[in-house]
């Protein structure tokens, strides 16, 4: 540690003051050399003390002392020669110039003169004081080695002279004698004496001085007071921490030798406890850490680094803000390091880091130890780097992670207080990713590439986005996973981050294009397309950065439904895919991507057919057919075509594509599809014909032909093509089982209507649709109408018969099938109004009176048996009358209720014949010339 004294002692020198190099024994009360050290405590001196007299006067002191010299050579008078001598002797003393006699002569000089002394001390009469007698002869006993002497003639000057100036020194040489006796009782005492007198005085110092040490060489029972002592004497010399750095050049050694005593003393006691217990109660002093100094640096110099370390630690434990731990921390260093041992280097350079890591503490350090803590920091971080990838090497994988998280911690307590903070975060953030600290070594990486002024910047900020994929790569994926997206869209804000700065390479390119497939996998299709054109956009991407951001393009532009944009993606990776020998593309993946720009070409189609475009549709459903020729889409293309082309009723191109799809595809499952479509051209085109000729082809391959022949029996009805439709009638009713739901029944019935109205009469037509009528439960008022005129027509036909037939004899058997007739024309008009209601009933009753009637006429007009005589022959008329009578009754009511009709329908036909038969049955009630007016309801209502 450096001090403040300007340099620093561990051991101190032996101070001399040179008075001569001959006869040094004879002059040791005035040269005391107390700084040599024994090999024992007892043994030990302090350091020698210089006296000084008053200051000179203004003159040349060789010629002051020349003069005295002769003055001293010429005299016969004893007093005048010890006077000149004791001048001389001041002279050169305060001077300190070799003057006056040579110190070789000096003894013999002495010597003469020293019986001179006692001459005029025995004489008692001396001009000049005794006092000053008395002190030049204890010199002189001194200088000749009679020290006894000496002390004695000092003893008489304080005992006769108390208050002489004289005095001080005396006692202090007097305490000096002791002292050097080995009385070191007898030494304190004197020197406290000197003390007590003089408490202020230059001697008073040297004697506080002295007193500590005549304290100290008691043994251990007088170290406490030698500690009181010391520490006073250095109050005094150190008053204020301005003196520390600058203390009085004369009393420097005194100083030192001072703090030297105390560490000795407490390195044998309690170290720094002792120190501590020394200094406690007493008002604090600016010197007091002098004291660990001086104690740690007595343990390091004898070899206990241990205990030295102990010290400046206990130092710093009791006085936590003391300007000076700093220094005595970093001489924990030293110590650490002259002991040999690394590790506890390490920890005394760590004890320093972590003292002052808070940064009110740091910034309360000098300069140049803040630099030390920098360097301290960065020498134990790269240590604990080096000590991980060690570690490693050799299979000790916790070891090493433990290591380079401590390296992290030191570069990361570095980097806000170093000039090279980006490359601190940067090897921080390597060591903590070694570490598997992920969280930590990712914020580290873009602090050291983000505002960091580092060069490598760019570096730290792409392992940031190293990281940010690997932890991507560890989510699982999945649409809804919260985690998965998290992590994605911090790799995505990165990498707009790390672009923005440094500017997109070719790194950036493939990061951006895995981004764009990952987002697109999501279902973000709008970040996966920006991120997929920046690709395309960034600096040089190659091949497959290229081939990857179209395909992503090419597939969120298809799901838009912007298939124009899709197609142009499409085909730019297909181009890249084909003649590129740089990607590995297979021939299916190749394959996929025709297919989907088929689609995509589809897709326009089927826009552009909703749009009403039916050029444009059927032009893009064609170009797929270019390019997937044998492909699935390119049939539903063709297909599609024709069907654009029949709703844009484009009927002529559209019943040529119908045709050559079924030509070239008949075997597809759309070709099914295609003759209905067909019809539907072919009849909208004007051609039904050949819509009924296309649904009989239709159906002679099904098996069940007759849905669309009766289509096509429908088509020529419609057409008035009536043989076609009627021979296709004819087959089907021939062959049709019994209706089994109301339309069944009305088109059956709708068949034969139409058969009889296209002029079948023939029997089973008519009586078909009667008895279908009757049987069925489902009625409608046409088939009834159909039916009840069917059933007219039989009656009349049937009437027909029952007229035709004669009665003739044997008359029974004639009259029987006669019968028989008139109940079959009754059975069908019957049938007719049950049908029909009242619609028919005129007909009805009319055709049922002639019945009665033609039945009674003809038995009264029958054949009369030839072998009947006369009478019987009138009374066999008489019967057939009798029998003919009620028939005639018959038909003539049935003939008048037919006229009372024409109260409830208004007269028709079947009345006017009804009247007319009445007429000539009736001659006298109904043969009137009468006018008919015209009436009807509505017109007579009210009348």
């Amino acid at each position: 540690m450096t001090m403040h004294f300007g340099y620093r002692r561990l051991l101190l020198l032996l101070v001399m003051v040179a008075l001569g190099q001959s006869n040094v024994s004879a002059q040791e009360s005035f040269r005391v050399e107390l700084g040599k050290d024994g090999e024992t405590l007892r043994d030990m001196r302090p350091v020698f003390l210089k006296f000084e007299t008053r200051p000179l006067p203004a003159i040349s002191p060789a010629e002051v002392a020349r003069r005295y010299q002769k003055l001293f050579e010429d005299s016969d008078e004893p007093e005048v020669r010890i006077d000149a001598l004791n001048r001389l002797n001041n002279i050169r003393d305060r001077s300190g110039q070799d003057i006056g006699f040579p110190e070789q002569k000096e003894t013999e000089i002495y010597e003469d003169v020293l019986g001179s002394y006692e001459s005029i001390l025995s004489r008692g009469s001396f001009s000049g004081r005794l006092d000053e007698l008395l002190y030049q002869m204890a010199k002189a006993h001194a200088l000749t080695g009679q020290h006894p002497e000496s002390i004695q003639r000092l003893r008489q000057l304080v005992g006769l002279y108390p208050s002489s100036e004289l005095v001080p020194e005396a006692r202090f040489r007097i305490a000096e004698a002791e002292f050097s006796a080995g009385r070191y009782q007898e030494a304190e005492k004197g020197y406290q004496a000197l003390i007590s007198a003089e408490p202020d005085s230059i001697l008073a110092t040297k004697a506080r001085y002295m007193k500590g040490w005549s304290q100290f060489k008691q043994g251990m029972s007088g170290w406490e007071r030698a500690a009181v002592t010391f520490m006073e004497l250095l109050d005094r010399q150190l008053p204020g921490a301005e003196q520390i750095p600058k203390p009085v050049n004369s009393n420097l050694d005194m100083v030192e030798d001072s703090f030297r005593v105390l560490a000795l003393m407490a390195s044998r006691l309690d170290d720094n406890q002792t120190l501590e217990r020394w200094l406690a109660g007493r008002s604090p002093s600016p010197w007091f850490y002098l004291l660990y100094d001086r104690l740690a640096d007595l343990h390091a110099v004898e070899g206990r680094y241990g205990r030295a370390v102990a010290v400046n630690n206990g130092f710093v434990g009791a006085f936590p803000g003391h300007g000076a731990g700093p220094d005595f921390l970093a001489q924990n260093v030293d110590f650490r390091a002259m002991a040999g041992a690394p590790a506890q280097v390490r920890e005394a350079k760590a004890e320093f880091v972590a003292q002052y890591l808070p940064e009110d503490y740091f910034q309360e350090l000098p300069a140049h130890h803040q630099q030390r803590w920098l360097t301290y920091g960065r020498s134990l971080g790269d240590f604990y780097y080096a000590s991980g990838s060690a570690d490693q090497s050799v299979g000790k994988g916790e070891d090493a992670k433990r290591s380079w998280a401590k390296a992290a911690e030191y570069y990361e307590m570095l980097a806000p207080r170093s000039g090279e903070k980006g490359e601190l975060m940067h090897l921080a953030g390597d060591a903590r990713l070694l570490a598997g600290q992920d969280l930590q070594a990712l914020s580290n990486f873009r602090k050291a590439a983000y505002g960091a002024g580092y060069e490598r910047s760019d570096e730290a900020g792409w392992a940031a986005m190293t990281m940010l994929r690997k932890a991507l790569v560890t989510q699982k994926e999945g649409r809804h996973s919260t985690e998965h997206h998290e992590a994605l869209q911090a790799l995505s804000l990165e990498e707009q981050r790390y672009s923005e700065t440094f500017g997109a390479d070719e790194r950036v390119a493939a990061l951006r294009a895995d981004l764009a497939n990952r987002w697109y996998a999501r279902g973000d299709y709008e970040t996966a397309l920006s991120f997929a054109k920046k690709t395309l956009e960034g600096a040089a991407p190659n091949t497959e950065q290229q081939y990857a951001a179209w395909l992503v393009i090419a597939r969120v532009q298809q799901h838009k439904g912007e298939f124009g944009l899709a197609e142009r993606a499409w085909r730019q990776a297909l181009s890249l895919a084909e003649s590129s020998s740089q990607l590995a593309v297979t021939e299916h993946q190749r394959s996929n991507i025709r297919a989907q720009l088929a689609v995509s070409i589809y897709k326009q189609g089927e826009q552009a057919a909703s749009a009403g475009n039916s050029a444009l549709a059927v032009a893009h459903f064609q170009r797929v057919v270019n390019v997937a020729p044998d492909s699935e889409l390119a049939v539903n293309a063709r297909f599609d075509a024709a069907n654009t082309l029949l709703k844009a009723s484009e009927w002529l191109a559209a019943i040529n594509q119908l045709n050559r799809f079924r030509s070239d595809y008949a075997d597809h499952r759309l070709a099914h599809q295609v003759s209905e479509k067909l019809v539907y051209a072919y009849r909208q085109s004007g051609q039904p014909l050949k819509a009924a000729n296309e649904l009989l082809s239709r159906a002679s391959g099904m098996s069940d032909p007759w849905p669309q022949r009766l289509r096509a029996a429908e088509i020529y009805h419609r057409t008035n093509h009536i043989e076609g439709r009627n021979t296709l009638y004819r087959e089907w009713l021939s062959i049709a089982p019994a209706a089994a739901t109301a339309h069944e029944h009305v088109q059956q019935q709708t068949m034969r209507q139409r058969l009889i109205q296209s002029g079948a009469t023939d029997y089973e037509v008519l009586n078909t649709l009667v008895t279908a009528e009757s049987r069925s439960q489902w009625h409608s008022d046409e088939t009834l109408a159909w039916a009840a005129d069917a059933a007219l027509k039989l009656g009349a036909r049937a009437a027909d018969g029952f007229v035709a037939i004669a009665l003739q004899h044997p008359l029974g058997k004639t009259l029987v099938s006669k019968q028989a007739a008139l109940e079959r024309a009754q059975a069908y008009l019957l049938e007719a109004e049950v049908f029909a209601g009242d619609a028919v009933v005129t007909e009805v009753l009319f055709r049922q009176a002639e019945l009665y009637r033609v039945l009674a006429a003809d038995l009264m007009t029958s054949e009369v048996p030839t072998e009947l005589n006369e009478l019987e022959s009138l009374q066999y008329q008489m019967l057939l009358e009798e029998e003919a009578y009620p028939l005639e009754e018959k038909a003539m009511e049935l003939h008048t209720r037919n006229h009372q009709m024409i109260r409830s329908h208004g007269y028709d036909e079947w009345i006017r014949q009804s009247l007319d038969v009445l007429a000539a049955m009736h001659p006298g009630r109904y043969s009137r010339n009468l006018r008919w007016m015209t009436w009807t309801k509505k017109e007579n209502d009210g009348v």
